[in-house]
């Protein structure tokens, strides 16, 4: 995700990357940036590269015999290159490894072509993030803890968008886009100083199967900033600034539609989804930092039988209410290269037609560098999960144990 300010997960083959990275080298002028290295054409042309990568060690708890299993995961790894090539107009475009844990293979993550015109009113085309609530504006790179998202087959995070339905976007009616991407268009930006920030966008959303009419999705997301004004690119998010962007309380609502959005061939369901989403960061007179991270969810679905959902196949969007609360300390003091952080979480997923899960969470982040290096280590104990990440009638009623270790990395 992120522009050159801030290049990161949002969240080519590798001969095209090779061309561009020899290309970029052989500009006459480098000058080192926040975002890893930027290429000066002139004045007003420039291209910039980085890269992110996040592992992790997982080590769950079996209900059936009590052993544990052991998996070492390459979590994400994104390549990305941000360019301008005119005042007005700039050029984004980031990759992902989307079967890392299967071989590993580079796929387009964004592309997107940016008008930025004033911090009123910009517009981007092409494929980027959905305007959602803050987790997904925030990516797996600029989330507070490393287990945002579902891992493995337990409850580590509220339910996806329809975007983040699957990891690959197909036009079989089971895909709405891909890792909270999808392919349309944002008009967004701020007013009031920068207080209120918006971001309004049409996406293709739901491809073929329930969708036979190719309705559009449509996404909103306001928010407003009540001390420090965040300071993001575009209408991107953090979980955390670490105590760098001052105290900070935002509040913020977000809503996606789509007619036809869920279903199968000849059981569509229109899908809403709804976010309202909260966070404070206050530095203390010590130099500690307080985090509190919080969203509440109500998705609903009109149409789309129960009968239907119970089958499966198709576009089963999740349906009910979801809430994941969490809170953070970062102690002032540096120990060796970095400042820990312990923090909790709280997850409650609660879906309109199976049992509630719930999932607490214990760790500890080892702060190197904010957002660029940091290592967590997080203990979770939740409901587990059988089929899928959408909740639909998969609990078991079953809770198990698992600790996560995970590494952050980017430039």
């Amino acid at each position: 995700m992120k522009t050159v300010y801030k290049l990161a997960s949002h969240k080519r083959k590798h001969g095209f990357l090779t061309y561009l990275l020899f290309a970029a080298l052989s500009l006459s002028h480098v000058q080192e940036s926040q975002a890893g290295a930027t290429f000066k054409i002139d004045e007003t042309k420039w291209l910039s590269l980085g890269a992110g990568l996040r592992t992790s060690f997982t080590s769950v708890e079996s209900v059936a015999d009590g052993n544990w299993s052991n998996d070492f995961f390459v979590d994400n790894m994104r390549l990305y290159l941000n360019a301008q090539i005119h005042e007005y107009i700039k050029l984004e475009i980031n990759s992902e490894c989307q079967t890392c844990n299967n071989g590993g293979e580079l796929r387009l993550l964004d592309a997107i072509g940016k008008f930025e015109f004033h911090p009123m009113a910009n517009l981007w085309v092409g494929r980027m993030l959905v305007p959602a609530e803050r987790r997904e504006m925030n990516g797996p790179f600029y989330s507070a803890v490393h287990s945002i998202y579902v891992t493995g087959d337990r409850i580590s995070g509220t339910p996806f968008e329809p975007a983040d339905f699957n990891t690959t976007i197909r036009n079989d009616g089971t895909s709405a886009g891909s890792f909270g991407r999808d392919d349309g268009v944002t008009f967004w930006g701020s007013v009031w100083d920068g207080r209120i920030q918006y971001a309004l966008g049409i996406f293709q959303g739901l491809r073929g199967g329930a969708n036979k009419d190719d309705n559009l999705l449509y996404a909103q997301r306001l928010a407003f900033n009540f001390w420090e004004v965040e300071k993001n690119p575009g209408y991107y998010t953090s979980g955390t600034y670490y105590g760098k962007g001052g105290d900070i309380l935002t509040l913020a609502v977000s809503n996606q539609y789509q007619e036809d959005g869920v279903g199968v061939v000849g059981d569509a369901g229109n899908f809403r989804g709804t976010a309202i989403d909260l966070l404070l960061e206050k530095v203390l007179g010590n130099g500690g930092v307080v985090t509190l991270n919080g969203e509440y969810k109500n998705y609903g679905i009109n149409g789309y039988s129960m009968a239907s959902r119970k089958t499966g196949g198709g576009f089963a969007m999740f349906e009910g209410n979801a809430y994941d609360v969490s809170g953070m300390y970062l102690f002032p003091q540096t120990i060796g290269i970095g400042q820990f952080q312990p923090f909790v979480r709280y997850v409650n997923v609660m879906p309109k037609s199976s049992p509630d899960r719930n999932m607490f969470e214990a760790g500890v982040n080892y702060v190197i560098d904010g957002h660029n290096a940091r290592i967590g280590l997080s203990w979770q104990y939740g409901d587990l999960m059988t089929k899928g990440l959408n909740y639909r009638d998969d609990a078991t009623g079953d809770q198990t144990n698992a600790f996560l270790l995970g590494f952050q990395y980017q430039i």
